[in-house]
C-alpha cells in the first residue's frame, strides 16, 4: 500500500467549491502543481471527508480532468 502527502510543499493553483455547506453536500476541486507534476484533489464531505487523488504529467490533463469533475448540476464557485 502506498500513502502520499501531496499538499506539503505543492502550489495550489485552482480551488472549487460546490457553494453548499455541511459535511454531507460539501464538494471541493483542487488544483496543485510541483515542479510540472499536476495533481488533482477531488474531496467530498469537507475538511474532514474523504479526497481521491489523481496525478497527471501535463497540465493539461490535469486541467481536463478538473473539467470533467465540475461538469454537472451544482453551481461552482472558484475560491
Amino acid at each position: 500500500m502506498v500513502v502520499r502527502v501531496f499538499e506539503y510543499g505543492m502550489d495550489k493553483r485552482k480551488h472549487y467549491w460546490n457553494g453548499r455547506w455541511g459535511r454531507l453536500a460539501r464538494h471541493d476541486v483542487l488544483l496543485y502543481e510541483d515542479g510540472g507534476q499536476w495533481v488533482v484533489e477531488d474531496r467530498k464531505g469537507g475538511a474532514e471527508g474523504r479526497s481521491r487523488w489523481a496525478e497527471f504529467d501535463q497540465e493539461e490533463g490535469a486541467f481536463n480532468h478538473v473539467r470533467d469533475l465540475l461538469a454537472g448540476g451544482d453551481e461552482w464557485r472558484e475560491l
